[in-house]
């Protein structure tokens, strides 16, 4: 396989050889360019007898100016730029001044107005150097060349105490009809009387993007009619208090905002969510706001939550026909949605961060009849002084322990006795069990976990340490793991794996 990064960078180096370090000399009729310590002559090399298609690939790895550069290459390389499907243009790429930015996008694409060639992506990152003229000639730029995808990247937030912030015109709204793929970072969008419309985008990514308000947010998302992917980060400086996504065709959205110290008022902050199509659901919101969906959600198949909303189960009754599910909630066992059976549920990880993560689990494996894969993790720095958990064992063993878990794992495992306890539970309950993983920093927990695991002669153990002050020297030098193998009624049982971190 060719490694077009490595071959990228090579092209890149010896561009810059070509171009940036002394002018061009003619001598003979023969073109020389003078470097520091040595002659760099036209010469065809290896990267020069690559395929076409391999070579325009490459070349997509690098900025425009380079990519422009290779022209002075050799005859194969002349014309070749003018072919490249993918352009990224820096105006902070070599300190390009105030001005030249404009003008060089606006020449290095009129070469790419042929019937025959079109660009799939223009990708913008400005700086301190960008003036609003760039970006009309940015937006004019992927209008006359038909662009698919446009990304638009600042460098810097939106309060930059160094530049004013960049706002993008209102002809993005009407002037890109053929875009598919629509990508915004950390710019202010404009309000408009007018219409907007995007009758061709499927992917849109607003990252800490400042909106004229709510209002403008509805009427963005309803222009898109087939929209299947949107991607929203939400930063506090916004200007928008309930964020609202009314698409019926998205398939896949993603909504993370982003916790405001100071502001004491986000109990009004929160999502509006009716997608009756969407398969892939992904929630991040550490405000102490709400998450309302409409209508449900018939079709999701994955779904993500790390909220500290006070009502979540709500938002969980509205995914019940989920297979994937990760978890991390500020939940009780009262605050899980009575009635609601997680029956199409086969992945579940739930996060160990909160106190009352042991009740949301036992809650979830009792209405998750055909679980299979079960996975604990501490994704959140935990104080410690915050209450840890109570394990309280329960009446009854849940179905999926009996009939359908087959993999358990645990990440950061810290041994503590309540721990103890649920793992001995699961293990001793879970009768399908095929593989399990616990994973902790302390040697002194690996080894407990190994002698337990052991001593039950249900599993085959391996033991990874990766502290090798712990391993014998034999280890060492052979790189040999040990393990321990226990048959049940003369049979074997698939590999369980206990490491260390």
């Amino acid at each position: 396989m060719w490694n077009l990064k490595r071959m990228a960078n090579q092209l890149e180096v010896r561009t810059y050889e070509l171009v940036s370090v002394f002018p061009l000399r003619l001598t003979r009729g023969l073109r020389i360019f003078k470097t520091s310590s040595y002659l760099v002559s036209y010469k065809m090399d290896l990267i020069s007898e690559l395929p076409e298609a391999l070579l325009l690939r490459i070349l997509s790895l690098l900025p425009a100016q380079d990519v422009a550069s290779t022209m002075l290459l050799s005859k194969r390389w002349r014309f070749l730029f003018t072919s490249v499907p993918r352009l990224e243009y820096d105006d902070n790429y070599h300190s390009i001044e105030y001005g030249r930015f404009s003008r060089f996008v606006d020449r290095f694409l009129f070469l790419h107005e042929a019937p025959a060639i079109v660009i799939e992506t223009l990708h913008f990152k400005l700086g301190k150097n960008c003036g609003a003229e760039d970006i009309r000639v940015c937006i004019r730029a992927a209008d006359k060349c038909c662009v698919r995808e446009l990304i638009f990247e600042i460098d810097g937030g939106l309060a930059s105490s160094e530049s004013p912030p960049i706002v993008l015109p209102s002809s993005l709204y009407a002037g890109c009809r053929m875009l598919v793929t629509l990508k915004l970072s950390k710019v202010i969008l404009e309000d408009v009387s007018s219409s907007i419309s995007f009758p061709s985008l499927k992917t849109l990514s607003l990252l800490s993007v400042e909106y004229p308000g709510d209002e403008f947010v509805s009427r963005l998302l309803s222009s898109c009619h087939v929209l299947e992917v949107l991607h929203v980060e939400q930063c506090p400086s916004d200007n928008v208090t309930v964020f609202t996504v009314r698409v019926p065709s998205l398939k896949s959205l993603v909504l993370h905002a982003l916790d405001d110290d100071d502001d004491d008022d986000d109990d009004d902050d929160g999502f509006v969510i009716d997608t009756p199509s969407l398969e892939w659901l992904d929630i991040v919101d550490h405000r102490e706001g709400f998450c309302i969906i409409e209508n449900g959600m018939p079709k999701i198949m994955t779904a993500r939550l790390d909220v500290i909303y006070s009502h979540s189960g709500e938002t969980m009754r509205s995914i019940t026909s989920v297979k994937r599910l990760d978890l991390c909630l500020l939940t009780s066992e009262n605050e899980y949605p009575s009635g609601s059976v997680f029956s199409c549920l086969v992945h579940l990880k739930i996060c160990t961060c909160d106190t009352e993560w042991m009740s949301l689990l036992m809650c979830m494996l009792r209405h998750s009849p055909n679980l299979k894969s079960l996975r604990l993790e501490e994704c959140h720095l935990v104080e410690t002084s915050d209450p840890r958990p109570c394990w309280s064992e329960p009446n009854s063993v849940p179905e999926c322990l009996l009939s359908s878990l087959e993999a358990f794992e645990w990440v950061h495992y810290e041994g503590t006795e309540e721990e103890k306890k649920l793992v001995a539970f699961i293990l001793r309950s879970a009768r399908c069990l095929k593989k399990v993983t616990i994973c902790s920093s302390s040697t002194k927990i690996c080894c407990c976990c190994c002698w337990f695991l052991a001593k039950k002669k249900r599993f085959v153990v391996g033991f990874f340490c990766f502290f090798f002050a712990f391993l014998p020297l034999f280890f060492l030098k052979h790189s040999f793991t040990p393990s321990f193998v226990f048959p049940i009624k003369g049979t074997f049982y698939k590999m369980c794996w206990v490491e260390k971190l």
